[in-house]
């Protein structure tokens, strides 16, 4: 069968890419070995979401005197909340089902190789194979899967990745992560929320560490307060498991030191999967695991395209979508923008919740420019206060010659609602200056921006 465009991959970039293909007129098919929404849908994004609300319901039911109300013997049904996780990641695959056929593009279940020419060779469940030719372009958006170390090498049942941790069957006592990137720091948040003893263990001297060190320092002390012991600067060594448990060895700067756990997650990043999808018959070049592909995300090869977590950039979903769009626009031809990757924003659903854009206070610095830092902190918010969430900050970081938005950091609840301001800020190159002038509702959470930006220019109000 012949096609326009053949996608490899339903995640959030392949699923996005496909449907905009069918807009711009393109006969379009997509290849899924699995369940079409890849793994931010059924594995990931969605169903985490789910648990951190079950986990923050709870706490809500825990904390429930805080607001005039008396709950007595609220208790965490562990099987439940993954039940119910479970259940909104299959109502979400069945969504993009129905997109999919809305759109009239043809789902080809089974495992998808390239072929040079253009063609691609599917393998069904059944073990048949079926070659398609592609006229206009493959486009490959295989994605990632949880990275193993030499010495965390994952069993699935005491060493686990983050797809295991979505659905264990019963509820650990003790749990140790290793890693403190989004994945590490969301887990840790639901197990702990939950009355799981939990140690997050980091190789680096702060947690969340791409993040600015005002931030990660909010974070770490946000989490120690919630009972969530943090290990910065330490690296697992090794771990031995048994019948009854885990032994984790962690080297610190103070020495070794022995952890005993129920479980161990490795939540130190990810990996592409490029195996065995034919890069090497076709020529496809990679580097260090990674597509190499030029700005429209077309490969080496004429024809072959890459976007989403197989490629150089931040492997984020929204990121893959766009990356998407872009590249079959290009391929449409239409005349996209290059994508911005300096001002694409990032999420952790922890809580509180941590959301940022554009350059770290020291990222700046560095950079060579003359700044101006404003920095409001919820406690000063009323609307914070009202909510009972008074933890965390909004800091932003202005070039001090021009007024550009350089950089903004946010932790406090429902942040990551609140970060899209400041990416359309930086997009449109809004100056602090009017950003200051722009009125924001009252009383809102979104007050602390404006807040935090007249701050900066030494006329804060509210602090």
């Amino acid at each position: 069968m012949s096609y326009d465009i053949i996608v490899i991959g339903s995640g959030p970039g392949g699923y996005v890419t496909a449907i905009r293909a069918s807009q711009l007129g393109l006969k379009t098919a997509i290849v899924e070995r699995d369940s079409l929404g890849g793994i931010c849908l059924n594995w990931g994004c969605i169903p985490t979401k789910a648990l951190l609300k079950s986990a923050n319901v709870f706490e809500y039911l825990t904390h429930a005197s805080d607001y005039g109300i008396q709950v007595k013997d609220a208790k965490a049904d562990f099987g439940a909340m993954v039940e119910r996780s479970r259940g909104v990641a299959n109502g979400m695959s069945a969504g993009i089902q129905f997109l999919m056929k809305k759109n009239k593009i043809d789902v080809i279940k089974g495992t998808g190789v390239v072929k040079p020419g253009k063609k691609m060779v599917v393998t069904g469940e059944d073990g048949k194979e079926t070659e398609y030719t592609a006229g206009k372009g493959i486009i490959i958006a295989t994605g990632a899967r949880s990275r193993q170390l030499p010495n965390l090498p994952q069993d699935g049942e005491k060493i686990i990745g983050y797809r295991e941790a979505m659905t264990l069957k019963t509820q650990p006592k003790k749990m140790v992560v290793v890693g403190s990137g989004a994945i590490g720091v969301e887990f840790a948040y639901f197990y702990n929320a939950i009355g799981t003893e939990v140690t997050v263990v980091e190789y680096l001297p702060n947690i969340v560490p791409i993040e600015d060190e005002e931030v990660s320092k909010q974070l770490e002390k946000s989490f120690k307060k919630a009972g969530i012991k943090v290990m910065t600067g330490s690296a697992v060594e090794k771990v031995e498991t048994s019948a009854k448990g885990c032994t984790v060895f962690v080297k610190t700067e103070k020495g070794e030191e022995k952890l005993e756990a129920d479980v161990v997650l490795s939540a130190v990043g990810i990996e592409a999967n490029i195996e065995n999808i034919g890069l090497e018959e076709v020529g496809i070049v990679t580097d260090r695991g990674r597509i190499l592909v030029n700005d429209f995300y077309e490969t080496n090869i004429p024809g072959y395209f890459a976007i989403g977590d197989v490629i150089p950039t931040a492997a984020l979903a929204h990121v893959a979508s766009a990356e998407g769009i872009i590249c079959v626009e290009k391929i449409a031809g239409h005349h996209p923008e290059p994508l911005n990757y300096g001002n694409i924003p990032g999420c952790t659903y922890c809580s509180p919740e941590v959301a940022s854009v554009g350059m770290t206070e020291k990222a700046a610095k560095e950079a060579g420019y003359e700044i101006k830092v404003g920095k409001f902190p919820f406690s000063a918010s009323g609307k914070a206060s009202a909510a009972g969430a008074k933890d965390g900050f909004v800091k932003l970081i202005f070039d001090a010659k021009y007024g550009e938005l350089l950089g903004g950091h946010m932790i406090g609840a429902n942040v990551t609602e609140m970060v899209a301001e400041l990416v359309a800020i930086r997009k449109l190159e809004t100056t602090g200056e009017e950003l200051i002038k722009t009125v924001h509702p009252h009383p809102t959470m979104s007050e602390a921006i404006m807040e935090a930006a007249a701050a900066a220019y030494g006329e804060v109000i509210h602090l």
